[in-house]
């Protein structure tokens, strides 16, 4: 077994080490999960529902010290990691609210209909669920799988990013802190090659993945061998349209929010931002100005907008996109700062402007604090280059012209449409993408009904 190793990607230092799990302790999680299904289901929706709200309440009392475990584990600023404990939070009390409202099955008026005395549906839960999990909203991105699966009866086992492996061992206790039966939600702390073993196992009946495109595809083909169902959020490299009769200062201001917020490392960060010829030039204008302004520094601060990639790798790729851009004729605007440090993964905000089709940042996901920037001559073209590539996660659209609104809502290729905002997960929302960017929906009744079995009901 390996060491996961906790490093700080503001200055390289290690912060925690863990051993792997070995063979007899991921058995024995798994045998937990599976054991508790059965009590999670006879508990019923008042217990589950009481355990979820004294979930959050724990994770709200411990709000400082888990925010600032999210920060120094991966760089996210610190007022952001604050914002994303008390979404998770609200998450939990939303699904104890709600589940059994989403997952109540309906009851035919007219059983006769079908030679019966009654009959209808209801949701049952799956069993154990596996969720493999990024680093990027390492308590976020867990929770929006972890509450409704709960909420609907099924047991939950964690394989978070190698990462953040404190993020993943202090979720991977919380439920069972909040009175949930021991062993409904654990993490497993194993290396990505011995995910496809716990994939395979039959106690595990289903998988949400939230990652890369090749993650994605690894996971799906071996749950595709077995016949388990699979959630995909995958990668998104999101347009945000922006037309003549905007507000250029407002939709700038969310550009730059819509950009930047978790140092650029979300799959639903606009990335792509498409400018009607006429407004191009301010807009790129005040972009950049913005741009120029965000402080960078210690995640820890509060004051800082832009803290560092969280992995080395990460910005050796973001680092090569950029070069391969301004090899080919790009242009490079990079924010003014002084942000040369002898430690840390940093990477300048920067606007790439003169994009054209052969470079790699033209149709290639960009994890990190770079905007690439496109003229549209109009409406026409500007859905055809934000529809241009295999993506379709998230985009936004800014205009007040209804029936500019209209068209785009139509068009636009994507699992979500925010006109004059940007891209966000709410609870209360469906969420998810199609083509490269995946498939099935997380939150809202949808999500919480991915990992339920839709059963038909029928008697004489």
């Amino acid at each position: 077994m390996g060491t996961i190793r906790s490093i700080d990607p503001a200055n390289g230092a290690e912060l925690a080490a863990f051993e792997e799990d070995n063979a007899a302790v991921v058995e024995h999680k798994l045998a937990m999960a599976a054991a508790a299904v059965p009590l999670l289901s006879a508990a019923g929706w008042n217990a589950r529902a009481a355990w979820m709200r004294t979930a959050a309440d724990l994770l709200e009392s411990e709000i400082e010290t888990v925010s600032m475990l999210i920060t120094k584990e991966m760089g996210k600023p610190i007022a952001q990691s604050r914002a994303e404990v008390a979404k998770s939070a609200h998450a939990m009390r939303f699904y104890a609210d709600n589940a059994e409202q989403f997952l109540t099955g309906r009851t035919l008026e007219n059983p006769g209909a079908v030679n019966a005395s009654s009959a209808g549906t209801r949701f049952d839960p799956l069993g154990v669920i596996l969720a493999v999990m990024p680093w990027n909203y390492p308590l976020w991105q867990v929770v929006r799988f972890a509450a409704p699966a709960l909420m609907a009866g099924n047991a939950g086992v964690l394989k978070h990013a190698s990462n953040v492996p404190q993020s993943a061992v202090y979720i991977g206790g919380l439920f069972t802190r909040a009175g949930f039966p021991e062993g409904s939600f654990s993490s497993l702390l194993i290396s990505s090659r011995r995910v496809a073993d716990v994939v395979r196992d039959p106690r595990v009946t289903a998988v949400t993945l939230t990652g890369s495109e090749g993650a994605g595809r690894s996971i799906a083909a071996t749950a595709g061998d077995a016949l388990k169902k699979v959630v995909l959020e995958l990668g998104g490299s999101d347009p945000f349209i922006v037309m003549p009769s905007a507000d250029i200062d407002a939709a700038v201001e969310t550009a730059i929010k819509a950009r930047m917020t978790n140092n650029g490392q979300a799959c639903i960060n606009a990335k792509r931002f498409i400018v009607q010829a006429d407004i191009y030039d301010e807009f790129t204008r005040k972009f950049t100005e913005r741009m120029s302004s965000l402080v960078i520094g210690d995640p820890s601060d509060p004051a800082t907008e832009i803290g560092p990639l969280a992995t080395e790798s990460g910005r050796r790729e973001i680092i090569e996109l950029v070069e391969d851009a301004r090899a080919k004729g790009a242009n490079i605007i990079a924010a003014d700062s002084d942000n040369e440090r002898a430690s840390g993964w940093y990477f300048t905000p920067t606007a790439v402007t003169g994009l054209t089709p052969e470079m790699r940042l033209w149709s290639e996901e960009a994890f990190g604090p770079v905007a690439s920037l496109y003229q549209a001559a109009d409406l026409n073209e500007a859905l055809k280059i934000a529809n241009g590539l295999e993506f379709g996660l998230g985009s936004a659209f800014w205009s007040t012209d209804t029936d500019e609104i209209d068209r785009a809502v139509r068009e636009l290729q994507a699992g979500a449409v925010f006109v004059n905002g940007m891209t966000i997960s709410y609870p209360e929302l469906p969420f998810g993408g199609i083509k490269r960017s995946g498939y099935g929906r997380e939150l809202s009744m949808e999500g919480i009904r991915e990992f339920c079995n839709l059963k038909t009901v029928w008697v004489a």
